[in-house]
């Protein structure tokens, strides 16, 4: 029987499998840069976080409809349920769509209609969280706030901050994220991923509700007890790591001293596809570092931006399926 499981940290456009993007991509008449499964696998062989980056601008730049969004929400959430997924906080990048022509409302329609389908298809509860990139234009970056609080209603919970750590300091973007937090959103950027401590330290200053990623906070103890101290959750993706190169080696990965310093870590895919993983493994690659599935449970629980009705139900699972919990 497969055990309940959270994920907190999904890409929704890197989760989508190589067969399906080129039906996407061909349908909107925007070719990919490969034109089978097996190229775009191959194009999926990154050499660092970098070329990772690239490569994923070059491919998820072909959604482009609100049946597309809709679409990619639905259909991970199939995915995920098969491995045990109750729960769900998706991460999609409006700005990018939006500065190749696609609308605001469009993208946004999408995912959160996508959201709905998911649980009654799939009965995954999905919330979203729009993610910003290091480098956009900070007026843009606040008019994404103000449609992610606009759809605040309809399953978004959070804003989010990515791309290439070492491009930007996450500073600029400081009015966005007073935007979403007046709106009722919570702050969930990435940091301490491909940068080190001091992009934690930075973000911290902007008082998240959780980090995706932060694994790089092993590297300053300060930063570290400062996790500790104020109950943060990092959103750990093993495979992402190894993929991208963040880290060398499983053995050489950070989720053990993280988890004997007291850090809650969640475990995620990340982009699943991109990085040929699923949630089952990151899972057992995360039992492998130490953190069993009641565990990465409970962390994903302590870490979801969920009403209080979905995380006393998802308790409740816990409960019944995680007695040691």
């Amino acid at each position: 029987m497969t055990t309940p499981k959270i994920e907190l940290h999904v890409h929704l456009e890197g989760a989508i499998r190589p067969a399906t993007l080129l039906q996407i991509a061909r349908r909107n008449d925007l070719p990919l840069p490969a034109d089978t499964v097996e190229g775009l696998q191959e194009l999926y062989e990154f050499t660092d976080f970098e070329d990772f980056v690239r490569v994923w601008l070059l491919t998820t730049n072909c959604l482009r409809t609100v049946d597309d969004f809709r679409q990619v929400v639905v259909d991970y959430a199939a995915e995920a349920a098969s491995h045990g997924a109750v729960y769900l906080e998706g991460i999609f990048s409006p700005s990018e769509r939006v500065q190749r022509g696609v609308s605001w409302e469009e993208i946004f329609t999408g995912y959160t209609e996508g959201a709905v389908a998911a649980y009654e298809q799939h009965g995954v509860t999905v919330r979203l969280t729009p993610d910003l990139y290091r480098t956009l234009d900070p007026e843009l970056a606040q008019e994404c706030a103000r449609w992610a609080v606009r759809f605040a209603d309809r399953g978004v919970v959070g804003l989010g901050l990515g791309g290439l750590e070492a491009a930007a300091p996450a500073a600029p973007y400081a009015e966005a994220f007073a935007i979403a937090s007046d709106g009722g959103l919570a702050l969930v950027p990435h940091a301490g991923e491909a940068a080190g401590p001091e992009s934690v330290r930075e973000i911290l200053s902007f008082q998240p509700a959780r980090i995706r990623h932060g694994i790089r906070a092993v590297e300053d103890p300060g930063v570290l007890a400062e996790i500790v101290d104020r109950g943060l959750v990092l959103d750990v993706c093993p495979t992402s790591n190894l993929r991208t190169r963040v880290v060398g080696s499983l053995a050489e990965h950070p989720l053990p001293r993280l988890r004997a310093a007291g850090v809650r870590c969640s475990i995620n895919t990340d982009d699943p596809a991109m990085f040929g993983t699923d949630l089952s493994r990151e899972y057992a690659l995360a039992g492998q570092l130490g953190v069993g599935d009641a565990e990465a449970y409970a962390a994903g629980l302590a870490g979801a931006l969920c009403d209080p009705a979905t995380r006393d139900r998802l308790a409740g699972l816990g409960a019944v399926h995680y007695p040691e919990l």
